[in-house]
């Protein structure tokens, strides 16, 4: 029989060798009664005030019969085999008069995406309206040394999507997920390491995703598909309720499937949308301001006296703030230890920031975004004779096109000492060594609306006194943070189909069904699985 057993800690020198022997100490039985252990998860447990961090697993054995009146069987979960069964992606075989699949987007939804429909023979055609990574990254670095912005190419749009230009952050709730494990063994054959498979906050940072993105990309090539950068989505055509074909670059391309995972950030997908016969809805999101801090502050406050050992590396945090009378709810988001902060743009004259980390993580900075969610019912109306959905983009994009001017006009980020922003004092000058290097001094309540201030104001001081040991005039904020999520959903029924146009797929973040890099890559998996259906 199978169990899982969780909860079991090894201290942080620990030997491989020694979880065997953990394990069979917390059952109470011989050694030799376990066999088949396999660790599914590994954290880290840096709570207790006088203990050093533990790291904690979570097993999975055998345990035969004859063992178990030896072992503590209240500790032992049961599996069940059929809830645990892998990912099968099924072959097409049949051969129809349909039209490929096309996958819209290369971010990690579109990628999984056309994987797995490549893998089941369907020969997909994925397009991406920015360029291949080696040439993005060349247009990103011109950007932030020089201002100068690519609209189809940049920081948010090109292979990899806004993701690329992260952590890499590969956190999930759901560690148990068929899907989950999919995409993690699926980035472990492009070259991850193999211990994101097990890790509870696996990361790969920008430059291990630069390398992995190419060789996935390589797989679906390889496997039939087919990929094209620089093209961009301008329609799609349906027909009594059914996809017809889609204009890519001015060329219509029939199909009767297309998985839609064109990101949060893909403004002009969402007013042509706005205009079509595709269903969409308002949804949450948040806005706020990307703070920095030293990450030896981070690490002393998360890991105390153990500060610096080696099988730590660096600390991460995750703060929140429940809503009060007269302030909304404030929390962490997209938390980048070892990293800086980095413009981001995709339109002429907007700015917005973001976080992101290499794999070392070992630069002197920690950074969050610290955001304050939005309701629709928030946003005021425009009142301008566009579809309403899209008000929501306007009142974000109204903000980004004040972060470009507070920020001179050349995609420089404004940013403020924590001190000025919490006295409501125009900073004078910045702190010398910073992660972003093209940042201004700028008053961030000219930037950014009023009550979002008032409640970044009250949360921020309480927030931090779980991270103490900075003073507020060494802590940057940096404006703004707007691109967090999606403000729209793309609303699809239960065979992952628009409600309105059969055949079109909406997936990942810019459909609103994801928030980060493994929860779009498994909704892009999921859609492809949808589509295979439909061609069984």
């Amino acid at each position: 029989m199978r169990y899982r057993l969780h909860q079991i800690q090894l201290p942080l020198d620990y030997l491989e060798s020694d979880l065997p022997q953990a394990v069979a100490l917390k059952l109470g039985c011989p050694l030799k009664a376990i066999t088949g252990l396999k660790p599914r998860t590994r954290s880290l447990d840096a709570r207790a005030a006088n203990q050093a961090p533990r790291f904690v697993f979570s097993v999975d054995l055998n345990l035969e019969k004859k063992w178990l009146p030896l072992a503590n069987q209240a500790l032992l979960e049961p599996l069940d085999p059929h809830k645990s069964k892998p990912i099968i992606i099924p072959q097409i075989t049949t051969k129809r008069s349909r039209s490929r699949p096309v996958v819209v987007g290369a971010g990690p939804a579109g990628l999984m995406a056309a994987f797995a429909l490549a893998k089941a023979g369907l020969k997909p055609l994925l397009i991406e309206r920015g360029a291949a990574v080696d040439e993005r990254k060349t247009k990103v670095r011109d950007f932030w040394s020089n201002g100068v912005l690519d609209e189809e190419t940049n920081t948010l749009y090109g292979e990899g999507g806004a993701g690329l230009y992260s952590d890499g952050k590969l956190t999930s709730r759901s560690k148990d997920s068929p899907r989950l494990l999919y995409f993690l063994e699926t980035l472990v054959q492009c070259g991850a390491p193999k211990e994101i498979l097990i890790d509870h906050n696996p990361h790969l940072g920008s430059d291990q995703l630069a390398l992995i993105v190419p060789r996935l990309r390589d797989f679906i090539i390889e496997m039939g598909g087919e990929v094209r950068f620089l093209s961009r989505l301008d329609k799609l055509t349906a027909h009594q309720g059914k996809l017809t074909s889609l204009t890519i670059q001015g060329e219509v391309i029939p199909t009767e499937a297309c998985v839609l995972a064109t990101g949060h950030s893909a403004r002009d997908v969402y007013r042509m949308l706005a205009h079509s016969p595709v269903a969409l809805e308002p949804k949450s999101f948040a806005i706020g301001a990307r703070l920095e801090l030293p990450q030896e502050v981070i690490n002393h406050a998360q890991f105390k006296k153990w500060a610096g050992h080696p099988a730590l590396g660096v600390a991460s945090f995750r703060l929140t703030r429940k809503e009060e009378m007269g302030f909304r709810a404030c929390y962490s988001f997209c938390m980048c230890p070892g990293g800086k902060v980095i413009a981001c743009a995709s339109s002429k004259n907007k700015l917005t920031t973001n976080g992101m980390s290499l794999s070392k993580r070992d630069l002197a900075w920690g950074n969050a975004a610290f955001i304050v969610p939005l309701r629709p019912s928030d946003i005021p109306p425009t009142n301008d004779g566009e579809p309403a959905i899209l008000d929501a983009i306007k009142f974000q994009e109204n903000i980004e096109a004040k972060a470009f001017v507070f920020g001179g006009g050349n995609y420089s980020l404004p940013a403020s000492r924590l001190s000025d922003f919490l006295s409501q004092q125009r900073p004078k000058d910045l702190p010398q060594h910073r992660s972003a290097p093209r940042a201004v001094p700028a008053d961030l309540w000219q930037i950014l609306p009023a009550s979002l201030c008032e409640t970044l104001r009250h949360a921020l001081p309480e927030m931090l006194q779980k991270l103490p040991g900075c003073s507020f005039s060494d802590i940057l904020l940096y404006a703004a943070e707007t691109r967090s999520s999606s403000p729209i959903r793309v609303t699809r029924g239960d065979d992952g189909q628009s409600t309105t146009v059969q055949g079109l797929f909406p997936c990942g973040e810019g459909a609103g069904y994801a928030g980060g890099i493994v929860s779009a890559g498994i909704d892009g998996l999921r859609a492809a699985q949808w589509v295979i259906q439909t061609y069984l």
